[in-house]
């Protein structure tokens, strides 16, 4: 069982529509253990650094625009299988294909609009982590529950 971080960010949607203390209730519920949390707005500069691989595709600027639109609540997760874990929470990227309890099929309002990003794969987890937080500002700890801890 590999320990592992993702981040996690709460869309403008998701904070404008006061969803962020659901979002982080599931993850917990899930296990997962919050190691850092910060309410942010983003620079364009960091959502260009953020989304530099979709550069060139006809949703670019409209996600870059939308992301720094309003605040955003970035976190980072940590425990088993993390970055799985956290994408099973969410639901598919398209609210109308989400499967029913996920974040996305109980709070999305579309593709665009779907409450949460998260990362896919450790790489990007890496990556992503450090362009919204120094290692500093990270945390681990034990939680009362952390089973997972002691296997």
């Amino acid at each position: 069982m590999a320990i592992e971080r993702t981040l996690i960010i709460v869309k403008p949607d998701g904070v404008q529509r006061a969803l962020v203390g659901q979002v982080i209730a599931r993850f917990e519920s899930r296990g997962l253990r919050i190691a850092g949390l910060k309410l942010m707005r983003i620079s364009r500069e960091l959502a260009e650094d953020h989304y530099a691989e979709h550069k060139g595709k006809p949703f670019y600027e409209g996600t870059v625009r939308y992301m720094t639109s309003a605040p955003v609540v970035v976190m980072v997760l940590e425990g088993p299988d993390a970055i799985a874990a956290a994408r099973a929470t969410m639901g598919a990227t398209n609210p109308l294909n989400a499967q029913p309890g996920t974040l996305r099929a109980d709070f999305g309002l579309n593709i665009s609009r779907n409450i949460v990003h998260g990362s896919d794969k450790p790489e990007t987890a890496e990556r992503e982590i450090n362009l919204y937080f120094k290692p500093d500002e990270l945390l681990s700890y034990e939680r009362a529950g952390d089973a997972w801890l002691t296997e």
